[in-house]
């Protein structure tokens, strides 16, 4: 059920309207290889979930670790990741942020508006899944939230397995759409609108925060507003960078960044990779034609300590984070693992995360705690 909520801008959120027109460094052939990319995705799809039902057994393998003295160890891939412990809720909510408007062929401008979906701890059974309107959990809460922002000309839908992964772990995940880079947008997608993409995050994140006030209704109480991470792919992926790191968007109260296939964006005054910025986990296909790991390798190098890159090998730029097994689970356990290391200050969560971040010839982490 929607829920139509009119949320002022938080304090924040930059609430500039930006020119959508900022040039940007795209690569060529972008929107072509991208539906491309995408019409494969899912005639794949269907054959690689039949294989990944009976998955071989994992072998234990070794991954470089890199402390505070750049000394390095060895750490094995045999912990196991922890069970589900939550059923998945899921509520749609419409956000709208009357700060900012969009202006649509043929229309007059109107407020932007972005339908998030919310996923939580929810009442019910372990392994339960996206139960509409469900209860929050009772036990645990509040918990730390996720604002994932999904790829160009794609919708979050997407990404279900992974956000609800986050959720059963202790998270609420909320994944807007973003107005005009989705794949429904009236016109068709349009990405020159990436630039508006980070405030878009930050009203989010004030939204979210907003509904979780006490007497603020169905969500009062869930989101812990100390601890706030955001996350996305590809362009959302580039949102996210921008969120955490950039200096026209940063939002402080954002606590650490996971940028799955992502890359720095032009327009938003240059990036602030100093002490004390948040921890960033990277993940990077190293077969990605798409965003190529020379994208992800350049910001990787200017951020700070502490920061982790997991390196799929062999992978593209969208299956390891949709489909694609055993990719797709190493990268929710890693994820988990940092998540639970940097919003939750969980013992143990660091070693978890060097250990799950290295498989049989599948992936790597370079890990700078």
């Amino acid at each position: 059920m929607n829920q139509d909520r009119d949320i002022p801008h938080g304090a924040a959120a930059t609430g500039r309207r930006s020119n959508a027109s900022v040039a940007r460094d795209r690569r060529p052939g972008r929107l072509a290889v991208w539906l491309l990319m995408l019409v494969v995705s899912v005639a794949a799809a269907t054959t690689v979930a039949r294989a990944a039902a009976a998955p071989s057994q994992p072998r234990p393998a070794t991954v470089p670790v890199f402390g505070a003295s750049g000394g390095s160890g060895e750490a094995t891939s045999d912990a196991p990741a922890p069970p589900p412990s939550f059923a998945v809720g899921l509520r749609v909510l419409r956000l709208v942020d009357r700060s900012r408007t969009i202006r649509l062929k043929g229309r007059s401008p109107e407020p932007r508006t972005l339908v998030t979906y919310v996923r939580y701890p929810a009442l019910g059974a372990p392994g339960q899944t996206d139960i509409p309107n469900a209860g929050p959990a009772s036990a645990g809460g509040p918990y730390p939230l996720v604002v994932f922002g999904h790829g160009f000309a794609v919708t979050p839908q997407l990404y279900a397995p992974l956000l609800q992964s986050w959720a059963r772990a202790g998270y609420v995940v909320a994944a807007p759409v973003f107005p005009l880079g989705n794949a429904d947008a009236p016109g068709g997608p349009d990405e020159a609108d990436v630039i508006n993409q980070p405030s878009d995050m930050s009203f989010v994140i004030s939204s979210l925060l907003s509904l979780s006030r006490p007497g603020a209704g169905p969500l009062a109480g869930l989101v812990d507003s100390a601890q706030i991470a955001v996350a996305g792919h590809s362009d959302g992926g580039e949102t996210a960078l921008a969120v955490a790191y950039s200096r026209r968007f940063h939002d402080p109260r954002v606590s650490a960044a996971v940028i799955l296939s992502g890359a720095e964006m032009s327009g938003v005054g240059g990036y602030r990779f100093t002490q004390g910025s948040p921890p960033l986990l990277a993940a990077q296909g190293t077969a990605d034609i798409f965003n190529e790991p020379r994208y992800t390798n350049a910001y990787f190098k200017l951020a700070q300590r502490p920061k982790f890159l997991l390196r799929l090998l062999g992978a593209g730029h969208l299956p390891p984070y949709t489909y694609q097994q055993p990719q797709l689970a190493i990268v929710e356990r890693v994820t988990i693992a940092f998540l639970d290391r940097y919003l939750k200050h969980q013992s143990g969560a660091l070693q978890r995360l060097v250990s799950l971040g290295g498989g049989t010839g599948t992936s790597a982490l370079l890990a700078e705690p």
